[in-house]
Protein backbone atom coordinates (compact mmCIF):
# COMPACT_ATOMS: atom_id res chain seq x y z
CA UNK A 1 0.00 0.00 0.00
CA UNK A 2 1.10 3.53 -0.65
CA UNK A 3 2.22 5.46 2.39
CA UNK A 4 1.53 9.19 2.58
CA UNK A 5 -1.19 10.30 0.17
CA UNK A 6 -0.79 13.46 -1.88
CA UNK A 7 -3.78 15.59 -2.78
CA UNK A 8 -2.13 16.51 -6.09
CA UNK A 9 -2.39 12.96 -7.42
CA UNK A 10 -5.39 12.50 -9.75
CA UNK A 11 -8.09 9.98 -8.89
CA UNK A 12 -10.50 8.01 -11.05
CA UNK A 13 -13.43 6.55 -9.10
CA UNK A 14 -15.32 3.45 -10.25
CA UNK A 15 -18.52 2.84 -8.27
CA UNK A 16 -21.46 0.49 -8.64
CA UNK A 17 -23.15 -2.58 -7.17
CA UNK A 18 -21.55 -6.03 -7.15
CA UNK A 19 -21.33 -7.92 -10.41
CA UNK A 20 -21.12 -4.88 -12.67
CA UNK A 21 -17.43 -5.41 -13.43
CA UNK A 22 -16.04 -2.46 -11.49
CA UNK A 23 -13.17 -4.45 -9.96
CA UNK A 24 -12.07 -5.81 -13.33
CA UNK A 25 -12.38 -2.38 -14.92
CA UNK A 26 -10.46 -0.62 -12.15
CA UNK A 27 -7.66 -3.20 -12.19
CA UNK A 28 -7.25 -3.03 -15.98
CA UNK A 29 -7.48 0.76 -16.00
CA UNK A 30 -4.82 1.09 -13.29
CA UNK A 31 -2.49 -1.17 -15.28
CA UNK A 32 -3.13 0.77 -18.48
CA UNK A 33 -2.37 4.11 -16.81
CA UNK A 34 0.41 2.80 -14.57
CA UNK A 35 -1.42 4.09 -11.49
CA UNK A 36 -2.09 2.72 -8.02
CA UNK A 37 -5.22 0.63 -7.45
CA UNK A 38 -7.59 0.60 -4.47
CA UNK A 39 -10.16 -2.18 -4.08
CA UNK A 40 -12.20 -0.63 -1.28
CA UNK A 41 -14.55 -3.61 -1.20
CA UNK A 42 -11.61 -5.77 -0.13
CA UNK A 43 -11.17 -3.50 2.90
CA UNK A 44 -14.73 -4.15 4.08
CA UNK A 45 -14.37 -7.85 3.34
CA UNK A 46 -11.14 -7.80 5.34
CA UNK A 47 -12.94 -6.26 8.32
CA UNK A 48 -15.68 -8.87 7.99
CA UNK A 49 -13.11 -11.68 7.77
CA UNK A 50 -11.15 -10.33 10.75
CA UNK A 51 -14.35 -9.99 12.79
CA UNK A 52 -15.27 -13.61 12.07
CA UNK A 53 -11.77 -14.74 13.03
CA UNK A 54 -11.91 -12.73 16.26
CA UNK A 55 -15.42 -13.89 17.12
CA UNK A 56 -16.85 -10.36 17.18
CA UNK A 57 -20.63 -10.41 16.58
CA UNK A 58 -21.69 -8.54 13.45
CA UNK A 59 -24.27 -6.52 15.35
CA UNK A 60 -24.90 -2.82 15.90
CA UNK A 61 -24.10 -3.24 19.60
CA UNK A 62 -20.51 -4.09 18.58
CA UNK A 63 -20.12 -1.33 15.98
CA UNK A 64 -17.50 0.58 17.97
CA UNK A 65 -15.44 -2.58 18.48
CA UNK A 66 -15.66 -3.29 14.76
CA UNK A 67 -14.65 0.31 14.05
CA UNK A 68 -11.52 -0.17 16.15
CA UNK A 69 -10.80 -3.34 14.20
CA UNK A 70 -11.11 -1.36 10.95
CA UNK A 71 -8.78 1.43 12.12
CA UNK A 72 -6.09 -1.09 13.06
CA UNK A 73 -6.39 -3.15 9.88
CA UNK A 74 -3.03 -4.06 8.32
CA UNK A 75 -3.85 -4.79 4.70
CA UNK A 76 -1.67 -4.91 1.61
CA UNK A 77 -2.51 -5.35 -2.07
CA UNK A 78 0.02 -7.04 -4.36
CA UNK A 79 -0.67 -6.54 -8.08
CA UNK A 80 0.26 -9.40 -10.40
CA UNK A 81 1.31 -9.25 -14.05
CA UNK A 82 -1.82 -11.25 -14.84
CA UNK A 83 -4.85 -12.29 -12.83
CA UNK A 84 -6.41 -10.75 -9.72
CA UNK A 85 -4.62 -8.57 -7.21
CA UNK A 86 -3.44 -10.59 -4.21
CA UNK A 87 -4.55 -9.41 -0.76
CA UNK A 88 -2.69 -9.85 2.53
CA UNK A 89 -3.79 -9.12 6.10
CA UNK A 90 -0.62 -8.93 8.12
CA UNK A 91 1.54 -11.68 6.64
CA UNK A 92 -1.37 -13.96 5.72
CA UNK A 93 -2.68 -14.07 2.17
CA UNK A 94 -6.48 -13.96 2.19
CA UNK A 95 -7.24 -13.39 -1.50
CA UNK A 96 -9.56 -16.39 -1.83
CA UNK A 97 -11.00 -16.20 1.69
CA UNK A 98 -12.24 -12.66 1.12
CA UNK A 99 -14.36 -13.82 -1.84
CA UNK A 100 -16.31 -16.45 0.09
CA UNK A 101 -20.06 -16.11 0.64
CA UNK A 102 -19.92 -15.70 4.44
CA UNK A 103 -17.24 -13.01 4.21
CA UNK A 104 -19.14 -11.13 1.49
CA UNK A 105 -22.23 -11.19 3.70
CA UNK A 106 -20.18 -9.98 6.68
CA UNK A 107 -18.73 -7.18 4.55
CA UNK A 108 -22.18 -5.94 3.62
CA UNK A 109 -23.20 -5.87 7.28
CA UNK A 110 -20.13 -4.02 8.61
CA UNK A 111 -20.24 -1.59 5.67
CA UNK A 112 -23.53 -0.23 7.03
CA UNK A 113 -21.87 0.74 10.34
CA UNK A 114 -20.60 4.31 10.66
CA UNK A 115 -17.67 3.47 12.99
CA UNK A 116 -16.36 0.99 10.42
CA UNK A 117 -16.71 3.41 7.51
CA UNK A 118 -15.08 6.17 9.56
CA UNK A 119 -12.30 3.78 10.57
CA UNK A 120 -11.48 2.96 6.95
CA UNK A 121 -11.81 6.47 5.50
CA UNK A 122 -8.27 7.68 6.24
CA UNK A 123 -6.80 4.33 5.18
CA UNK A 124 -8.50 4.59 1.79
CA UNK A 125 -7.35 8.16 1.22
CA UNK A 126 -3.74 7.17 1.95
CA UNK A 127 -3.76 5.10 -1.25
CA UNK A 128 -3.78 8.38 -3.20
CA UNK A 129 -0.23 8.87 -4.45
CA UNK A 130 1.46 9.93 -7.68
CA UNK A 131 1.21 9.23 -10.50
CA UNK A 132 -2.50 8.61 -9.72
CA UNK A 133 -5.09 6.29 -8.23
CA UNK A 134 -7.95 4.20 -9.62
CA UNK A 135 -10.36 3.43 -6.77
CA UNK A 136 -13.35 1.11 -6.98
CA UNK A 137 -16.16 0.65 -4.50
CA UNK A 138 -19.60 1.94 -3.64
CA UNK A 139 -18.87 5.42 -2.27
CA UNK A 140 -15.55 6.37 -3.87
CA UNK A 141 -17.05 9.27 -5.80
CA UNK A 142 -19.60 10.37 -3.20
CA UNK A 143 -17.65 10.18 0.08
CA UNK A 144 -14.01 9.11 -0.16
CA UNK A 145 -12.89 11.15 -3.19
CA UNK A 146 -15.79 13.54 -3.94
CA UNK A 147 -13.40 15.95 -5.69
CA UNK A 148 -12.14 13.30 -8.16
CA UNK A 149 -12.10 14.78 -11.68
CA UNK A 150 -13.10 11.51 -13.36
CA UNK A 151 -15.98 9.44 -11.97
CA UNK A 152 -17.66 6.36 -13.43
CA UNK A 153 -20.70 4.46 -12.14
CA UNK A 154 -21.35 0.97 -13.54
CA UNK A 155 -24.72 -0.74 -13.71
CA UNK A 156 -26.08 -4.04 -15.09
CA UNK A 157 -29.30 -6.00 -14.74
CA UNK A 158 -29.62 -8.09 -11.55
CA UNK A 159 -29.90 -11.24 -13.67
CA UNK A 160 -26.65 -10.56 -15.52
CA UNK A 161 -24.83 -9.62 -12.33
CA UNK A 162 -25.97 -12.83 -10.63
CA UNK A 163 -24.91 -14.88 -13.65
CA UNK A 164 -21.41 -13.36 -13.58
CA UNK A 165 -21.03 -14.04 -9.86
CA UNK A 166 -22.28 -17.61 -10.34
CA UNK A 167 -19.76 -18.29 -13.10
CA UNK A 168 -16.96 -16.71 -11.08
CA UNK A 169 -17.64 -18.92 -8.05
CA UNK A 170 -18.13 -22.05 -10.15
CA UNK A 171 -14.79 -21.32 -11.79
CA UNK A 172 -13.24 -21.30 -8.32
CA UNK A 173 -14.68 -24.75 -7.64
CA UNK A 174 -17.48 -23.54 -5.35
CA UNK A 175 -20.77 -25.45 -5.19
CA UNK A 176 -23.25 -22.59 -5.51
CA UNK A 177 -26.83 -22.00 -6.60
CA UNK A 178 -27.74 -19.31 -9.12
CA UNK A 179 -31.07 -18.83 -7.34
CA UNK A 180 -29.36 -18.28 -3.99
CA UNK A 181 -26.81 -15.89 -5.48
CA UNK A 182 -29.61 -13.87 -7.08
CA UNK A 183 -31.44 -13.67 -3.76
CA UNK A 184 -28.30 -12.61 -1.86
CA UNK A 185 -27.50 -10.00 -4.50
CA UNK A 186 -30.95 -8.44 -4.22
CA UNK A 187 -30.66 -8.40 -0.42
CA UNK A 188 -27.30 -6.66 -0.61
CA UNK A 189 -28.63 -4.12 -3.11
CA UNK A 190 -31.41 -3.32 -0.66
CA UNK A 191 -28.94 -2.79 2.19
CA UNK A 192 -26.47 -0.79 0.11
CA UNK A 193 -28.99 1.60 -1.43
CA UNK A 194 -31.05 2.22 1.72
CA UNK A 195 -28.40 2.39 4.46
CA UNK A 196 -28.19 5.65 6.39
CA UNK A 197 -24.42 5.96 5.97
CA UNK A 198 -23.01 6.47 2.44
CA UNK A 199 -25.82 4.80 0.46
CA UNK A 200 -24.95 3.42 -2.96
CA UNK A 201 -25.79 5.98 -5.66
CA UNK A 202 -24.06 7.69 -8.60
CA UNK A 203 -22.05 10.71 -7.52
CA UNK A 204 -22.66 14.11 -9.03
CA UNK A 205 -21.01 14.28 -12.42
CA UNK A 206 -20.43 10.53 -12.70
CA UNK A 207 -20.56 8.93 -16.14
CA UNK A 208 -22.95 5.95 -15.99
CA UNK A 209 -22.16 2.85 -18.07
CA UNK A 210 -24.56 -0.10 -18.35
CA UNK A 211 -22.30 -3.16 -18.73
CA UNK A 212 -25.08 -5.71 -19.29
CA UNK A 213 -24.50 -6.25 -23.00
CA UNK A 214 -21.00 -4.90 -23.63
CA UNK A 215 -17.58 -6.47 -23.23
CA UNK A 216 -15.03 -5.46 -20.62
CA UNK A 217 -12.77 -4.28 -23.46
CA UNK A 218 -15.48 -1.85 -24.57
CA UNK A 219 -15.97 -0.62 -21.00
CA UNK A 220 -12.22 -0.03 -20.57
CA UNK A 221 -11.99 1.83 -23.87
CA UNK A 222 -14.94 4.08 -23.04
CA UNK A 223 -13.62 4.78 -19.54
CA UNK A 224 -10.16 5.65 -20.88
CA UNK A 225 -11.78 8.07 -23.29
CA UNK A 226 -13.63 9.74 -20.42
CA UNK A 227 -10.49 9.88 -18.28
CA UNK A 228 -8.54 11.61 -21.04
CA UNK A 229 -11.35 14.12 -21.43
CA UNK A 230 -11.54 14.82 -17.69
CA UNK A 231 -7.86 14.94 -16.72
CA UNK A 232 -4.95 17.10 -17.88
CA UNK A 233 -2.96 15.51 -20.68
CA UNK A 234 0.10 15.00 -18.47
CA UNK A 235 -1.96 12.72 -16.21
CA UNK A 236 -3.80 10.86 -18.96
CA UNK A 237 -0.63 9.84 -20.78
CA UNK A 238 1.10 6.61 -19.82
Amino acid sequence: MAGNGEDSAPVVTIDGPSGTGKGTLANLLARELGWHYLDSGALYRAVGWAAIQAGIPLEAAHAEELGTLARNLEIRFQPEAEGPVRTFIGKQEVTQELRSGPVSEAASIVASMKPVRDGLLDLQRRFREPPGLVADGRDMGTVVFPEAPAKVFLTATPEERARRRYEQLRGQGCDVSLERITQELRQRDERDTHRNVAPLRPSEGAYVIDTTDISIEEVVAETLRRVRQSLPEKFADG
